[in-house]
């Protein structure tokens, strides 16, 4: 993990349970979901016949990613690039270009349907397909995240099934946590739609993605907050940015201006996530889980 230099805390609370983090008082891991079409298409077919639509997601890859990799040289800090297999698949240099500046590159299923929408067939063979892309064009893959972070309950199978280190899609806590599955032990790095640009920025009229367009300061000052509540409970500030989104000019100041207070901060590093999921995998301190569904009765819930 990188360290930062800068102001000073008051040091994390939760310190039973920061042996992972190194020292340092919060992690930051930098993620991209770089979902382009895919995001949309999963909603429908049809939407590939609106020009403008496809236009919106193709700047991500097209303008936004060079954009993001430029702005990360400059800060000299790691990140994680979440793709779906078929943006891998119809843009063969885009993870190449990634994991060539040392950067993450990670699956995000194939299609980005969630898996919360297909069978556990289905899931099977999504999860399967994105991975033989990423194989062919020689990247290693150690993590996962579910499209719309709407995992299923096979989900953690799949993914210790297919010797990946860790998950990053559920929202059991604020620090990594273990989970235990049929296939094996993983390491769930958890998010949280608070440290997500998707509930800040998105907008389109159809399919209907979101509603809001928010000043990036005051995304700033959100995202702000929430890095010094991490600091201050020892957690992990698990940034979920899409390219699209958080690509456009004056969100890329604001995306630029937080990594300049994070590194700032001297209690504060970067990491990509393989490497906070290599050191949380060797941490006897943190939870172990085993997720189930919830008994639930008709009579009280029906569908």
């Amino acid at each position: 993990m990188s360290a930062s230099s800068g102001g000073a805390h008051d040091g994390p609370r939760g310190s039973a349970r920061g042996g992972w983090r190194d020292g340092s008082a919060a992690v930051v891991t930098l993620t991209f979901d770089v979902d382009a079409e895919t995001s949309v298409l999963a909603q429908g077919r049809r939407y590939a016949g609106h020009a403008s639509t496809m236009s919106h997601q193709a700047y991500g890859p097209e303008v936004g990613l060079p954009r993001i990799l430029d702005l990360l040289d400059e800060q000299s800090v790691p990140a994680t690039f979440f793709v779906p297999g078929w943006v891998a698949e119809h843009r063969p240099w885009l993870a190449p270009s990634i994991a060539g500046r040392g950067h993450e590159v990670a699956h995000h299923s194939y299609s980005h349907r969630p898996p919360t929408s297909m069978t556990a067939e289905e899931e099977r063979a999504d999860f399967a397909r994105a991975l033989a892309v990423f194989d062919r064009q020689g990247i290693e893959i150690r993590g996962h995240r579910a499209a719309l972070w709407e995992a299923s309950w096979q989900t953690g199978d799949l993914v210790a099934e297919h010797g990946l280190r860790y998950d990053s899609s559920l929202m059991g806590d604020d620090m990594p946590y273990k989970v235990e599955t049929p296939a094996g032990e993983i390491v769930e790095l958890p998010v949280h739609w608070s440290l997500d640009d998707w509930e800040q920025y998105a907008f389109l009229p159809a399919p209907h993605v979101g509603s809001v367009i928010e000043s990036p300061a005051k995304v700033l000052e959100l995202w702000q907050a929430e890095l010094d509540g991490m600091r201050h409970y020892g957690g992990l500030f698990n940034l979920c940015v899409h390219p699209f989104l958080s690509g456009r000019p004056g969100r890329a100041l604001a995306l630029r201006r937080f990594l300049e207070y994070a590194r700032n901060c001297a209690d504060v590093s970067f990491a990509r996530c393989r490497d906070v999921a290599e050191s949380a995998a060797t941490d006897a301190g943190l939870a172990v889980r085993r997720p189930r569904p919830p008994e639930v009765s008709p009579d009280v819930y029906p569908d």
